[in-house]
Parts: C-alpha cells; structure tokens; sequence
C-alpha cells in the first residue's frame, strides 16, 4: 500500500511540474558548469543531430529487418463481401427454364498460410545478421566524426579565447607606452611621432580583438551545433593547456591497419551481402512451397432481411508448391548481375584501401609538418619575449628608438598568436592521424 501511494505521488508530481524535472540535467551537465573537452564529446554523442538521426535509422533498420522476416509468420486473412443479382443466370432443362443462385449472395472468408520454403524469406533469414552489423558500423563512422569534428571544434574556441587573451594583455601593455609616450612629449623629451606611433598600434591591436572576439561567436554557435546544444543557454568551457602541449605526442611509428578503419568493414560487410544475394539468385530455381487452410460461410437467400438466418460453410486444408520453370533467361540474368556487382565492390574495396593510405600519408605528413612548426614557434617566443623585454629596457633608457620597441612588441604579438594558431594545427593534425590509424576512442 506504500509503495502504490508512493507511485500515485510520484505521478502526480510528474503532471503537476514537468518544469521541475526538466530543469534537472540528465546528461550530468549543468547549465553554469565549465565544461571540458571529454564532457563536450560525451554530451555531443548523446544530442547531436547527427547521431540522433543515426540512431534513428538504425531502429529503423532494424524494424525493416523484422518487417521482411515477419513473411515465415503464418499469414491470416479475412474477406467479406457481399452481391445483388440483377439478372440471374437461367438454363433450359427438361424443357424448362430454371433460374440459377438466389437474389443475395454474402460470404464470409477466412484463409491462413504458412511459408515452408521460400527464396526471398530465406535470403532475408540469412542477411538479417549482416545487415545489423551494417548498422552498427554506420552508427560507428558517424560516432568517429562527431568525435573529431567536435573535438577540433572545442580546440579552436579555446585556443580563440587565448588569442583575446593575449591582444588584451596587448592593449594593456600599449596604453602604458602610449601614455609614457604622450607624457614624454608634453615634457619635450621626445618628439610627437613616438606617441602616434603608439596611438596607430594601439588602434590596431584594438581592431585585432574586435575582429577576434567576433569570431569567438562564430567559433562557439558552431561547437553547439556540433554538440547538440541549446542556442540560449551559454557556453563555457575549460582546459589546461599544459596538458593541451602534452597530448600533441602521438606515434608516429605506428603502421596502418587497414582493418580497423570503419569504411572497409563496412564495405565488407556490404560483400557478405552481395554474396548472399548471388546463392540468393541460384535458390531461385527452387520451389516456393506454402500450406494453406480456408474456412468459408456461405450466406444466400431471395430476401435481403433473410440473408443471414441460415449460412452454408465449407473449408479446406492443403500444400502448395510454384516453381518458375522458364522466364526468358531472366533468372540467369539476374545470378551474372549479382556477380559483378561482387566484382565491383572488390574493386571499390581496394581503390578504399589506397584512399586510406593517401590519407594516411598526408596525416601523417601534416603531423609532423605542425609538429614541427610548433616546436619552431615555442622556441621563437621564448627568444620574441627575451628581446622585447631587452628592448624595452633600453628604451627606457633612453638608448633605442620608440620605433624598435614597436617593431619587437609587434613581433612578440605575432608569435604568441602564431604559437597558438601552431598549436591548433598540430592538434587538427593529430585528430586526422588518429582517425587515418582507426585509433578514435569513441567509447566515452
């Protein structure tokens, strides 16, 4: 008795405020939580369209599968059906002519069959296997996507927002030295050109952070798309880029298994088949065999108001069998169809398998080339801030013109937004090896 007044409270609940229940997250994602790059991959896996449609079209499959199997179910049938005699039929008998049937005729059938051996129920019995695997590579290959294309998503609105970071950081430096500039004028140390020249960066770098900060709009709209998202609920996101600069090692030793990439399992998939369908076209040379029972009333009468006082059944079991014996040649027509379409997906097989390695080779080759780049890039802006910071000294000093201090800060500017730019290719980069390898982890 507690438990079904428990239950009644519940539901009551549930009818009473859905708002309540709804405002629970039930993904684990809060709305003011920062999110980081594993949480975004597993909430776009559960909402993003694509894989929502994915799952959809697997259930959908998978209901088509049961749907061509439901053929080796027994098949009931009822008719009913019902005739007026205008004119009825009449013969000379005995010299006499008599009048055929009765006015009104009703009847009332009932048929079952049952399919015993048939070619299409055969071939659908024996391809149902494959063609749930088929299924799931597809819900795979989206998962591989949604989890590459999300993640370099994710990278490129955070190594943005580091790119604002550091033209804000830009701006503060540079109003100090536009005003150092300005009060260095007034008192006729320098003359006007320092300080315009500051007011020219000054402006420049502020178009910079328009034009960046814009793109973080973009750049976050995007990743929602991707991840499923709500469009008026914010995005925030956190990272550690130390950890960031450490996860841009990969093996680049690691030799290509072709197996393990999902478009040629499921081209494998799609031969058994296609080699199911040829035995398929040679069973069609065998009987289609079925048993069958009917059970029938007969209703008839010369009144409309009598027609169903009285019916006169009848019923019958029985077996059938229908075999095709000559078609024009269209079966064997079909059987050398099937086996060249074996054909070519063995041909389709093997150009994927070169598709692969090209892909392979230009990940690869991309990797170590951002690689590289980064590592290039880190270098220069540990020399980029050393110089500056030399620069600037002297130019306090008085020893170097304001002209070179602009030249170094501008120089420093550029190479932190290039290691950061450097940094996203390298990580773009690994994503598509990864992918390249078959090493996407999509079991988060």
């Amino acid at each position: 008795m507690k438990l079904k007044k428990y239950c009644k409270h519940l539901l009551a609940g549930c009818l009473l405020f859905p708002g309540a229940l709804l405002a629970q997250d039930t993904r684990g994602v809060a709305a003011n939580d920062s999110l980081t790059l594993e949480q975004v991959v597993n909430y776009a896996l559960e909402n993003t369209a694509a894989m929502e449609q994915a799952l959809i079209d697997e259930q959908i499959g998978d209901r088509e599968i049961r749907a061509s199997l439901s053929g080796w179910f027994p098949q009931v049938n009822a008719n009913f059906g019902g005739t007026y005699n205008i004119k009825r039929q009449q013969q000379p008998i005995g010299g006499e002519i008599i009048t055929f049937g009765q006015k009104y005729n009703s009847n009332l059938a009932l048929q079952a069959t049952q399919n015993i051996f048939d070619n299409n129920l055969l071939l659908a019995s024996k391809a149902s296997r494959s063609r749930r695997v088929l299924l799931e590579q597809e819900v795979t290959d989206t998962r591989i996507n949604t989890v590459v294309e999300v993640s370099k998503a994710f990278y490129n609105v955070l190594l943005t927002q580091e790119q604002l970071r550091i033209l804000d950081q830009n701006i503060s430096r540079q109003e100090k030295q536009y005003n150092d500039a300005r009060s260095r004028y007034e008192v006729g140390l320098v003359d006007k050109t320092d300080y315009q020249r500051a007011a020219i960066t000054l402006a420049n770098i502020r178009s910079d952070r328009k034009r960046v900060q814009e793109s973080i709009k973009a750049s976050l709209a995007y990743l929602k798309q991707l991840m499923g998202y709500p469009v008026e609920q914010d995005l925030r996101l956190t990272y550690s880029y130390g950890r960031m600069e450490q996860e841009v090692q990969v093996d680049t030793t690691e030799l290509i298994a072709f197996d393990k990439r999902v478009e040629l399992q499921q081209l494998q998939t799609q031969r058994d088949l296609l080699k199911l369908n040829t035995a398929y076209n040679r069973w069609s040379f065998l009987p289609t065999v079925s048993a069958f029972a009917n059970y029938n009333l007969l209703y008839f009468n010369n009144e409309f108001a009598n027609l169903y006082n009285q019916h006169f059944p009848n019923s019958s079991v029985g077996i059938q069998a229908s075999l095709p014996i000559f078609q024009g040649t269209r079966r064997l027509q079909n059987l050398k169809i099937a086996q060249l379409q074996e054909d070519r997906l063995d041909v389709q097989i093997e150009d994927t398998r070169r598709a692969i390695n090209t892909e392979y080779q230009t990940a690869l080759a991309n990797y170590k080339g951002d690689y590289m780049e980064w590592r290039t890039v880190q270098q220069n802006l540990v020399m980029a801030e050393e110089v500056y910071e030399i620069i600037k000294l002297q130019y306090d000093e008085g020893v170097k013109a304001y002209v070179d201090l602009i030249v170094a800060e501008t120089e420093l500017r550029t190479t932190q937004l290039n290691y950061y730019n450097a940094l996203y290719s390298v990580l773009s980069s690994k994503l598509d090896l990864q992918r390249a390898l078959g090493n996407i982890d999509i079991n988060r």
